[in-house]
């Protein structure tokens, strides 16, 4: 009696958990300006820096024969990745604002239901927009197969949940839309320009190597990149973690990120 009732307890707090994740995913889907979005912002990134720095960075850093787009693709990914999460879980200040947060705080739901359910719906729209980015892997000269794409997903999903995670717990804690902006935008610049998105690991000055080092997006943006390059001279030159060791910093920083987000939504909101 007693592992039936717990059973139909955790069937009770996934569908909740199901339940926010459609809503998210429901509002991406009904916003076109988002979708276009995902095709936009990376295309002027791609176009005019790739274009901009492509012969100052093709002579410094580049092995014979790629160009600076090539090299920047994987971090404009990890650029789509980083934005799409992290302004996900504004919804969080939305939903309090407007009252929905709030009817979902006194339902008999578990707060890790409602914030797992946040993590996903955010980490399914961040890996549905990169995944748009993905059609123009043959436009950089790129020939991914299945066995590819499933490992850019992974790398991308666990991305996405540490990122949303991350937001999530920064959210929980902003009085308002514009301070949570704000706070975004001061941490959104300096991880992507300092996750290798626009110039390698190696080279650069001791102080940047060890910011570096220590942001989480870097080792998504070289899992990406040894995916994309694996085998090739691009691989052997800028890549600098294994797979699996940066698949295992990823993961250890989702799971973090996600235990944060949780204890963080649970002292703000009760």
């Amino acid at each position: 009696m007693m592992e039936r009732r717990e059973s139909l307890d955790l069937l009770h707090e996934a569908r909740a958990a199901y339940v926010i994740w459609l809503r998210d995913l429901i509002r991406f889907v009904s916003e076109r300006s988002r979708l276009a979005g995902a095709l936009g912002q990376p295309l002027i990134y791609l176009g005019v820096m790739g274009t901009g720095f492509g012969a100052t960075f093709r002579a410094a850093v580049l092995p014979e024969g790629f160009s600076y787009v090539q090299f920047m693709f994987p971090g404009i990914l990890g650029m789509t990745v980083l934005f799409t999460a992290l302004f996900s879980s504004v919804s969080i200040i939305w939903d309090r604002e407007f009252g929905f947060l709030k009817v979902v705080l006194v339902a008999p739901v578990s707060r890790p239901a409602i914030v797992l359910g946040k993590a996903l719906g955010g980490s399914t729209v961040a890996l549905l927009q990169s995944t748009l980015l993905l059609v123009l892997t043959p436009l950089v000269g790129l020939d991914l197969g299945i066995a590819d794409l499933l490992r850019l997903w992974v790398v991308m999903l666990l991305m996405a949940f540490a990122l949303t995670s991350m937001g999530l717990a920064l959210a929980s804690r902003m009085p308002s839309m514009e301070a949570f902006q704000m706070i975004m935008n001061f941490l959104i610049m300096p991880m992507w320009m300092l996750s290798g998105a626009f110039f390698p690991l190696r080279g650069v000055p001791a102080w940047m190597e060890a910011l570096m080092r220590v942001n989480p997006l870097t080792y998504g943006v070289d899992a990406l990149r040894g995916v994309m390059y694996a085998g090739t001279p691009m691989g052997e030159a800028l890549v600098i973690h294994s797979f699996g060791f940066d698949l295992a910093v990823v993961a250890a920083v989702a799971l973090v990120a996600f235990v944060l987000a949780l204890l963080t939504f649970k002292g703000r909101e009760s």
